[in-house]
Parts: structure tokens; C-alpha cells; sequence
């Protein structure tokens, strides 16, 4: 018996394309001495797009012992990951940041709401033979 309630969408119609993997970028703040260290961590999982930015951090340095937060040299690592790894990916932080000595940071997630080109969401969400 067919349901007449959902509407079918025509393949190839606009409508019907959608990607099969959803993007986000991952926004990690994170003592600049261990940028290397959470680099590591994301190759690991086949982070095709990183970005390292250094900063210097403006908290005055009562602010910074109230929070627990030793020296202003940062560093902002910016990365394109697919939701479905996005998880594993904190957790492997999360892990990070409890073995390693002073390892304090910062880890969110900003959705991607749109891409232009096949190629480039290839690329991206690490898709191998250009199969979307």
C-alpha cells in the first residue's frame, strides 16, 4: 500500500539535492604551545581543510586566574569535518585534554549551511570517486 501523504520528489528536480554528509566547522582555541598536538589529533580522522590562527588572548590576569587559565598565547585552529565524526572528534579532545599536562581549551561547532560545487563538497567531506 503506497502513502499518498509525503509528496515524492522528482530525481533531479532542486529539491531533491542534498548533500549526504552534513559539514560543520570545528572552531578549536587552545594554547598555541600545543598546536601540533591537537593537528595530530584531527589527521587522524581525515580533516581535509585546517587552518591555524595565533592570537593573543586580552583577559586581564585576574580574569585568567579566576579562570584557571595560565599565559595569553592562543591559537585558533579552524577545520571543516563531517557531522558523523564530529563526536569521536571531541571525545578524542576531551581525552587530550585530560592526559596532557595544563591542557585546557575550547571546542564548538558552527553548521554549514550551504556549498557551492560538487567538486569542492567532495573534497571537503573526504568523498573518494566524486560520488555525492
Amino acid at each position: 500500500m503506497e502513502d499518498n501523504t509525503t509528496p515524492k520528489k522528482k530525481r533531479g528536480s532542486k529539491d531533491s539535492l542534498e548533500a549526504p554528509v552534513k559539514l560543520k566547522i570545528l572552531v578549536s582555541i587552545i594554547d598555541r604551545k600545543k598546536v601540533d598536538f591537537y593537528l595530530s589529533a584531527l589527521e587522524g580522522y581525515d580533516v581535509n581543510m585546517q587552518t591555524v590562527l595565533y592570537a593573543q588572548g586580552t583577559a586581564p590576569t585576574d580574569i585568567q586566574h579566576l579562570l584557571g587559565i595560565s599565559g595569553s598565547d592562543k591559537a585558533i585552529i579552524l577545520s571543516v569535518v563531517r557531522e558523523d565524526i564530529v563526536k569521536a572528534i571531541l571525545n578524542a579532545y576531551e581525552d587530550k585534554y585530560f592526559k596532557t599536562r595544563n591542557g585546557k581549551g575550547v571546542a564548538f561547532t558552527i553548521p554549514m549551511k550551504s556549498l557551492i560545487g560538487v567538486q569542492l563538497y567532495n573534497f571537503l567531506a573526504n568523498i573518494k570517486g566524486g560520488q555525492v
